[in-house]
């Protein structure tokens, strides 16, 4: 990857947190795994993905499905820099005139498909991959996970699906960060060692860190190593990457910060001073 391509990355993965904090008050949102995803979103979009703002139903375009629907400010702000809608709509999150809301809606140019209760969009995305299978397309389906997602046995029955299909135009990426809602994945439910289960299910996989780009590069040319099987791509990231006020803290998960917060989040995204958070911590099931 050339320095010009990583600072680009870098640049616009910024801007996409500088979203997801400015979406964080009013009424809130999942500020924590927003972040924690940013990365893998910003490069799916300017790397991999073939998906443009004016080819949002092109046939042949590539499908992206987020899974873990609560992260959609890190898909809001990403399709906003990238001009598939106007950032100003961003002001209109928890407003009734619009479908900027706390899950994914397809009313917003560039959602593919709902999503809210946990476990399902794996399975859309095997189904979406299997007509293209049919139809003798080329083009691919990819699915955000959460970790926490994975405690859903509709997860494992669509990998076993997708295995004996062969649908290696499939790809699955966990966005590693170690919380499920306001509790670490580990202390709750141990899912490891995830690629050794993902592994038994007929998967080919890849860990790389999901905060570097570089890493990110290397993980997805991997695609497809194996004909005939479908992928996951497992990410470790950190939840509430890039602002250390909250980052690893089960209880800032959702968050409905005051202004005055978010201007010093802000500043803190950038290098500032921590920020020194007063608003009442949220516990959310």
């Amino acid at each position: 990857m050339t320095p010009d391509k990583l600072h680009e990355l870098e640049s616009l993965a910024l801007k996409v947190r500088e979203h997801i904090i400015r979406l964080s008050t009013n009424g809130g949102c999942f500020i924590g795994a927003s972040l924690s995803c940013a990365d893998l979103i910003v490069y799916l979009y300017k790397e991999v993905l073939s998906v443009q703002p004016d080819q949002v139903n092109d046939p042949d375009r590539d499908y992206l499905l987020l899974s873990k629907g609560h992260d959609v400010p890190a898909l809001y702000g990403t399709l906003a820099e990238l001009g598939f809608f106007e950032k100003e709509r961003l002001a209109n999150h928890l407003h009734t005139t619009d479908s900027i809301y706390w899950h994914p809606n397809r009313a917003v140019p560039g959602i593919e498909f709902h999503s809210g209760s946990l476990g399902h969009l794996l399975s859309v995305g095997a189904g979406i991959a299997m007509d293209m299978k049919m139809r003798g397309k080329k083009n691919r389906v990819f699915v955000i996970l959460g970790d926490g997602e994975l405690n859903e046995g509709s997860i494992w029955e669509a990998c076993l699906v997708a295995a004996n299909l062969k649908l290696d135009n499939l790809v699955a990426i966990v966005d590693r960060n170690e919380f499920q809602a306001n509790v670490r994945t580990e202390d709750l439910m141990p899912l490891e060692p995830l690629p050794t289960k993902f592994e038994a299910f007929g998967w080919q996989t890849a860990r790389v860190n999901g905060h570097d780009f570089q890493a990110l590069e290397t993980g997805f040319n991997f695609l497809p190593r194996n004909t005939g099987k479908p992928s996951v791509l497992i990410a470790n990231t950190v939840r509430g990457k890039g602002l250390p006020s909250i980052e690893k803290r089960a209880d800032r998960w959702f968050v409905n910060f005051s202004q005055e917060e978010v201007e010093n989040l802000l500043k803190e995204l950038h290098g500032q001073a921590q920020t020194q958070l007063t608003s009442e911590t949220l516990m959310v099931r």
